[in-house]
């Protein structure tokens, strides 16, 4: 049944939806031995695969009115279907939300899309959207879970066997709420069950795999909020038990790594990719093994990256592969503390890229905080070691204490 769904919703998108392309990267295919195709999502309408689920929808409901919560891309998806159904609608998205986004959301939308920012998270937004169904009859549009959303997004799948002229032998999906992995999941364990399946979530938002682990939905205590396509708290109730018969391995990819691939994505193979967008590929390089010579296809989800965000891009990437760290320097107020400083501690190649103090006239020493950036990971061994051997009181800002979080 479901793969009779998928080929309907495919007929639908016919002529809406573009047919992404997918293409072989070198870069990947090198590095894993394998041959490594991204499926690219991110040149689609709204530049993510969610045009296909939300337009699927309101095809078939042909309602008065719509709404939906997004974290950016979905809204986006049903703000062009809308316009294009000539439905009027309405977009919740959190204040999360790349400004980059939710200027997207109004352009596709137009006259016909209302755009609403408000709470923290993608779950914020969500509660919002079906409180506002609730009240107007405006009927929702979920980003996620719905059976015609799914099958809409199934259609990657589909798209991806017609383009390879077969099936391929690994296929990696991200995974937010799980739509896109329950589309793709069910459509190749009904057609292609030697297929094998993997769904990608991000470190601080695996809310998929606390479900499986769970045997049911479960709300995250915290999301880490950066991989916004995929920030989702709680897993939906129609994905997971698609997700969980499918037999897709779920893995977690770090943010700092992450933020590596995009960068890799983007100065390499000149591909903009958003946080969620560069997931697969970047669970390829860190998580996952793959056979010599098969055949893999990455779903690259989406390229809705604000240029803005860059800069903390760059930055969790060098936290990541440990070539930047923190420190907090007591110095003595005395002429030549830092000099000393510079020549004892400081290697070669070490480069100062923070320095905040503040001279206090009534005080024998005082703080500084201190950025540096090394060469080689390896380096910081050698780093640390001047360090404990210098009179100078130093301590490490270590990522993920409360005391990085604050400062950084």
């Amino acid at each position: 049944m479901f793969v009779e769904e998928v080929a309907s919703a495919a007929a639908r998108l016919a002529g809406v939806a573009r047919t992404t392309p997918l293409e072989v990267n070198q870069r990947l295919s090198e590095a894993t031995g394998a041959r490594v195709w991204l499926k690219r999502e991110d040149l689609q309408v709204g530049r993510s695969y969610k045009l296909r689920g939300a337009y699927n929808l309101l095809s078939q409901a042909a309602p008065e009115s719509a709404v939906c919560a997004s974290a950016g891309n979905h809204g986006q998806g049903m703000a062009y279907a809308c316009r294009r159904l000539g439905i009027p609608g309405r977009v919740h998205v959190p204040s999360t939300t790349p400004r980059q986004k939710r200027e997207r959301i109004a352009a596709l939308g137009r006259d016909m899309v209302e755009l609403i920012v408000d709470g923290d998270t993608y779950d914020d937004a969500a509660h919002l959207a079906a409180a506002y169904a609730e009240s107007s009859g405006a009927t929702l549009v979920p980003a996620f879970d719905d059976p015609r959303t799914i099958a809409g997004q199934g259609t990657v799948g589909l798209e991806i066997v017609q383009q390879l002229g077969g099936a391929p032998d690994v296929v990696i999906v991200p995974v937010g709420g799980g739509g896109l992995l329950a589309g793709v999941g069910s459509w190749f364990a009904a057609m292609y069950p030697s297929v094998r399946l993997v769904g990608v979530e991000p470190a601080g938002a695996a809310s998929m795999i606390a479900a499986l682990n769970a045997g049911s939905p479960v709300v995250l205590p915290d999301v880490d909020t950066f991989v916004d396509g995929a920030a989702v708290r709680r897993a939906g109730d129609v994905t997971f038990p698609l997700v969980r018969s499918c037999g897709a391995d779920l893995v977690t990819v770090p943010e700092g790594q992450v933020c590596t691939e995009m960068l890799d994505l983007y100065q390499v193979d000149g591909v903009i990719a958003e946080p969620a967008g560069a997931l697969a590929s970047a669970a390829l390089l860190s998580e996952i093994e793959v056979a010599p010579d098969s055949t893999v296809v990455c779903l690259l989800s989406g390229g809705n990256n604000d240029v803005s965000r860059y800069a903390e891009v760059v930055e969790r990437s060098l936290v990541h592969r440990g070539l930047k760290h923190y420190f907090l320097v007591e110095f003595p107020q005395e002429p030549g503390a830092l000099r000393r400083f510079l020549d004892d501690v400081l290697g070669p190649d070490d480069d100062i890229v923070l320095f905040e103090y503040i001279k206090r006239d009534n005080r024998e020493t005082g703080a500084a905080l201190v950025g540096i950036e090394i060469s080689r990971r390896e380096d910081y061994d050698a780093l640390w070691g001047r360090m404990k051997g210098s009179p100078l009181k130093i301590q490490l800002v270590a990522p993920g204490t409360t005391a990085y979080r604050f400062l950084i």
